[in-house]
């Protein structure tokens, strides 16, 4: 099953509403990551086979610069989601391609549309 690390800006609610949905989430400020750098909640979430979900547009640039094959992340494009709305894409974002997921590729979420991106970039 996919574990997610949920990056500072996407609503910490998202958690319990992916908990309830049976996977295993945590937020970066539940663990003391809340400032941290976007590269030590990369380190993490590669350490800890979590994909990165994040608002964040950084992400899926240091990826594509360090040639990194892991961790794998979900760019959502939508701002003023609550916690139960970016859980359900996170959802539909997993149901369309788990394996995807689970092998390294960063994920853009615009719109009711996913862009797949294999890594490395």
């Amino acid at each position: 099953m996919i574990s997610f690390l949920l990056d500072q800006g996407v609503p910490r609610s998202a958690v319990d509403h992916l908990r309830s949905a049976g996977y295993d989430a945590v937020h970066t400020s539940s663990i003391g990551l809340a400032s941290a750098a976007d590269e030590t909640i990369l380190e993490l979430a590669r350490s800890e086979h979590r994909v990165v979900v994040t608002l964040d547009a950084d992400f899926h640039a240091l990826l594509a610069t360090s040639g990194a094959r892991q961790p794998s992340t979900i760019r959502i494009r939508q701002e003023g989601l609550r916690g139960e709305e970016v859980a359900r894409i996170v959802v539909l974002v997993i149901a369309a391609g788990e394996a995807e997921l689970e092998s390294g590729v960063v994920a853009t979420v615009r719109e009711g549309r996913i862009r797949w991106r294999k890594l490395p970039i």
